[in-house]
């Protein structure tokens, strides 16, 4: 018991610390926690602990990671997802490993090659599902590519590990292994051990196949409604927590009593539970757990590498890992271009999905144990997957900082600005739902502003309503001139992006210091740096929403609407006292928790709405 609790301080020691400092510089999580894993290492081996076992355990995380995925994902949308889960996923996997296994055959064995092919073409499902929701891209273009692709090739594992006894070297007695010859130690969360039906014939093997999909699909589409309903009456949050951890397992053990990849059917029924009432429910008790079994996870995949191999092959083992990155990113550019995948989304695609993933680890064992790889190339392979899996937190970084501001955010092929054929007094850019309601109401007062807005989908959508919205960057030379700026009394800064609007409104307020500038602002770090770039006003998005929510709240609760329309006045105005106090200490280039001014200002003014809460209760004591 002290030797588990000593490896599980350890783990998570290591987490936390590394996590913290990765963030702070700006890396993500993923890549704090595989740093983590290197720097434990040596302790791990002083206290004995493997870990390939926590990684048998922790992979858990990943069947978790995609039963939440299918959670977001209803049926209708899997089905518009098909023709690249199938066409894009397959021809990654068939492409990646012809390119690869092609390559390596010039110098080895072309078994081994088309092995290693196989193992390389696979991406990481762990980090890149984990990086894309922690930036808020698994739901774009490309985000919805690459899930597809990843999808693809945890399916695909099944297949590659039958086909590997078929590649086995000679055994010297002329006979070959086959997979039931093979133990392997601990059981895979990914449901790649032994079936219990591969000794059926194989129209037995298909029957059971398919009927475990079909029990999935009924036991959540009719069974776990009522059970989740009955559980609720408890009142027992733990019970439901056990409830939904004793469904992922089942579930899992099902997949690999049948011979199909565990995390493959936690989807499905993550699916089938997409339209149920629990499915908020689900995702808030299994989130936790999910994230603390990925950070143990990416740990062992830190502590695990071989860094003697790299000591004694440096040149070999780097220039094997840009090779494999560089390989495979002009692979998934290349179909990125076939499946007519543009701008942004199409960078993102390539770049997210140009490493090895997790299943090579799993594809590697079990290609040693079948005898179709030597010990000291799976050794070097492993190694290569490892820091190809390390590389891409940095990888991203590049993406989100370097290459993602440069490239066009658009879904379909790229076009010209439109020709602007009106001027107006107001110029709106951004044409969101904020940007929506500035809009109707301009129009409803018998204003005509000139809007813009550079997504041509959504402009599509909007011109069927009749709403005039030209395409364009605002920030585009001479797009701004052409909508008649010079002549414009305000611009309205409505777009989404933060970056941008902060670099909109600098680039107004340089060149036309006449005109009122109105932003939209996210949060109240976000109006400071728009009311430093030059903007008149910054409103934050949900501020008024927030002061009416509290009105109808104070309301409910007794107060009459005078009493409440004067304190939600009273707050607004002292929260608006408060943004310039604060505004005045706040710096640029310090973070607000370090800025000993301002949260001894913002202190201050806690204390000042404590006061002012006071006296207006005096006053209706006394009246």
């Amino acid at each position: 018991m002290e030797t588990f609790l000593l490896q599980a301080a350890i783990y998570l020691g290591a987490g936390v610390i590394a996590v913290l400092i990765a963030h702070r510089l700006g890396l993500g999580s993923v890549l704090g926690y595989l740093l983590a894993g290197v720097a434990i290492a040596p302790l791990l081996e002083m206290v004995g602990s493997h870990t390939q076992d926590v990684q048998h355990f922790a992979e858990f995380g990943v069947v978790i990671m995609l039963f939440l995925v299918g959670l977001e994902l209803q049926p209708r949308l899997l089905w518009d997802m098909r023709v690249r889960l199938i066409g894009l996923g397959g021809l990654q996997v068939l492409v990646t490993a012809l390119a690869l296994g092609g390559g390596l055959a010039v110098g080895m064995d072309w078994r081994v090659a088309v092995a290693l092919g196989l193992i390389l073409s696979l991406s990481s499902t762990a980090i890149v599902l984990q990086t894309l929701g922690e930036k808020g891209w698994l739901r774009s273009e490309g985000g919805q590519s690459a899930f597809s692709v990843l999808l693809f090739q945890d399916v695909a594992v099944i297949p590659m590990l039958a086909l590997m006894p078929l590649l086995a070297l000679s055994t010297g007695t002329g006979e070959v292994p086959v997979a039931g010859s093979l133990t392997m130690e601990g059981v895979d969360a990914h449901g790649v051990e032994e079936s219990l039906i591969m000794h059926l014939p194989a129209w037995g093997q298909a029957l059971m196949t398919l009927g475990a999909v079909v029990l999935v699909i009924l036991v959540g589409r009719y069974l776990t409604r009522p059970m989740f309903r009955a559980i609720g009456r408890t009142g027992l949050h733990e019970i439901f927590f056990a409830a939904s951890l004793l469904l992922v397992i089942s579930i899992s053990l099902l997949m690999g009593w049948v011979g199909l990849s565990a995390a493959l059917g936690t989807f499905l029924a993550g699916v089938v539970l997409a339209d149920s009432e629990y499915r908020h429910e689900l995702v808030s008790v299994l989130e936790p757990f999910k994230g603390l079994l990925l950070g143990v996870f990416f740990i062992t995949v830190g502590a695990g590498m071989q860094f003697n191999l790299l000591a004694q092959s440096p040149g070999l083992i780097l220039g094997l890992v840009l090779a494999l990155i560089l390989v495979k990113g002009v692979i998934l550019w290349g179909l990125a271009v076939a499946f007519r995948i543009h701008g942004h989304a199409r960078w993102l695609f390539t770049f997210s999905l140009a490493q090895s993933g997790e299943f090579g680890f799993v594809l590697l064992t079990y290609a040693v144990g079948v005898r179709v790889l030597p010990d000291h190339i799976a050794n070097i392979t492993g190694l290569v997957v490892a820091l190809s899996m390390m590389a891409t937190p940095l990888i991203m970084i590049v993406f989100e900082r370097w290459v993602s501001p440069h490239v066009t955010r658009s879904r379909g092929a790229p076009r010209e600005a439109d020709d602007i054929e009106e001027e107006a007094p107001v110029i709106i850019a951004g044409m969101g739902r904020f940007g929506q309601i500035v809009q109707r109401l301009l129009v409803m007062d018998g204003q005509r502003p000139v809007v813009l807005d550079n997504s041509p989908a959504h402009i599509e959508s909007l011109r069927k309503f009749g709403i005039r919205v030209y395409y364009g960057d605002a920030l585009r030379p001479g797009l701004l001139e052409a909508a008649g700026i010079s002549k414009a009394r305000l611009l309205i800064v409505a777009t989404d992006n933060q970056e941008r609007a902060i670099e909109l409104v600098r680039h107004v307020k340089q060149r036309y210091p006449q005109i009122r500038v109105i932003a939209r602002a996210a949060s109240r770090e976000h109006v400071y740096r728009l009311r430093a770039a030059g903007a008149d006003s910054a409103v934050r998005e949900l501020f008024g929403s927030s002061l009416e929510v509290g009105r109808q709240a104070l309301e409910y609760l007794g107060r009459s609407s005078a009493q409440a329309e004067r304190k939600i006045k009273a707050f607004a105005a002292h929260d608006e006292e408060s943004l310039q106090q604060l505004f005045e200490v706040w710096d640029a280039d310090t973070d607000l928790f370090d800025n000993e001014a301002y949260m001894e200002r913002a202190r201050s003014r806690v204390v000042s709405l404590a006061e002012l809460m006071a006296d207006d209760a005096e006053e209706q004591l006394e009246s």
